[in-house]
């Protein structure tokens, strides 16, 4: 093996004869600025290439509403010539995004861009949509958003950060604005122009609220389920909402959440019945989303759909005490009620729900048709984490004097009085 084979290898290289290294233009430059300051212009560097190197001006814009981002990366590469190219990654209504690539080695000097022109071009007017968004260009944060209207086409508002690397780059940018399609895909696809890397890490808007409400046949006929709150989920979250419907004949309970989430698999749904009549019914329904306020589901109707109809019930000849209460326990004198045929067995237990903005233990008494377990040992109905007991009398917490014991009775009281006052709000709107 030859000695310049061997330095090739470790990484020396030698200059091919007659091969002259290139000066270059050199400079970056990154910022947010308004549309009406455009068309930018800079005055940049020079360097000495390695030889066989050759010159590249990369240039990247980012525009949403009045704003624009402007990524200018200048300097020597070894990538090879490439002809000046504008890609347009994305165009509006809405959020744009444009980059213009140039890889030269015709002389010194080539990389020769010197004004963001040809990526520009004076915004035509564009009729008013019905959508409002947040819009914002900001590094790292949008400490203000403005709400504007968005242009006729955008469906969806985008909440993203964006991160360019490479190139002498190091930015990161919070992209807020309209979109014309739900998800997270402003890039387009895009991953790299140039030598810049583009990662992009989106944060959801989700509806946000709590849903409880008791009374006859929430099983049988649906209820209305909205949130006029919403709220940004933290990166790498996904929007949610979970109902639990417990029935145990003469009334039942409907317990719902609407919020971000961390746990949950992007884009599923499930329908679940954990028990089912004669008896006690006990059924579920989840949905984790992954584009803005997906979790908007306004009626009950999602999980009673997927019940089975239910014929009127049969009278059997076994009684049991009947009891639900969603804050608390029910009593060991409760009125008893005629079970439906089929259902032999009397349930006293409970279902302790944690998770989706709500902590409580849900009392339960009444008839079914197997001894045992309403939720078949189930850990996890969507955002709620669950656990029952049957036949075991709730804990009366006692006083401590300090300690954690005290800390978790606190914390449990003012969970529980969070509970109560949702509860009050749901059934007495006008009290």
């Amino acid at each position: 093996m030859s000695l310049v084979f061997l330095l090739v290898l470790v990484g020396v290289t030698f200059p091919l004869p007659g091969v002259q290294a290139l000066v270059c233009q050199l400079g970056t430059a990154k910022g947010v600025w308004n549309v009406s300051d455009l068309p930018l212009s800079w005055t940049p560097k020079e360097t000495t290439c390695t030889s066989g190197w050759g010159c590249q001006d990369t240039l990247v814009f980012i525009e949403s509403g009045p704003k624009v981002s402007m990524v200018l990366s200048k300097g020597c590469t070894q990538a090879g010539d490439q002809e000046p190219r504008v890609t347009e990654h994305r165009m509006g209504p809405g959020l744009s995004m444009t980059s213009y690539t140039h890889v030269c080695r015709q002389g010194d000097r080539c990389n020769n861009l010197v004004t963001s022109a040809p990526l520009w071009a004076s915004p035509r007017p564009a009729d008013p949509g019905s959508l409002r968004c947040p819009v914002c260009l900001s590094p790292e944060v949008c400490l203000e958003s403005t709400e504007e209207i968005c242009p006729r086409g955008s469906t969806d508002c985008y909440d993203g950060l964006l991160r360019l690397t490479g190139g002498g780059i190091s930015s990161n940018l919070r992209v807020q604005g309209c979109m014309t399609q739900p998800g997270c895909n402003l890039l387009n696809g895009t991953r790299e122009v140039g030598p810049l890397s583009m990662t992009e890490t989106c944060f959801l808007t989700c509806y946000r609220g709590i849903f409880i409400q008791s009374r006859e046949n929430l099983s049988q006929e649906p209820t209305e389920w909205t949130a006029a709150a919403t709220e940004t989920c933290e990166a790498g979250q996904v929007c949610q909402e979970t109902l639990l419907l417990v029935d145990i004949g003469f009334t039942s309970t409907l317990v719902g959440s609407k919020r971000c989430s961390a746990v949950g698999a992007k884009d599923s749904q499930t329908n679940s019945i954990h028990s089912r009549p004669p008896g006690v019914l006990v059924a579920s329904y989840s949905h984790f989303c992954a584009s803005n306020l997906c979790n908007g589901a306004d009626s009950s109707r999602v999980l009673l759909n997927s019940l089975p109809p239910q014929a009127a019930p049969v009278p059997g000849n076994r009684q049991c005490p009947a009891c639900l209460q969603p804050f608390g326990s029910c009593s060991s004198d409760s009125p008893k009620m005629t079970c439906p045929r089929g259902a032999d067995h009397c349930y006293d237990g409970y279902i302790r729900l944690s998770g989706g903005g709500l902590t409580t233990t849900m009392s339960i008494q009444g008839c079914v048709a197997q001894p045992g377990f309403l939720l078949n040992h189930t850990r996890q109905i969507g955002i709620f984490s669950v656990r029952e007991k049957d036949d075991v009398q709730l804990p009366v917490p006692e006083p401590q004097g300090g300690g954690a014991g005290s800390l978790e009775s606190l914390t449990w009281g003012l969970g529980l009085a969070l509970a109560l006052v949702l509860w009050w709000g749901t059934l007495c709107p006008s009290c």
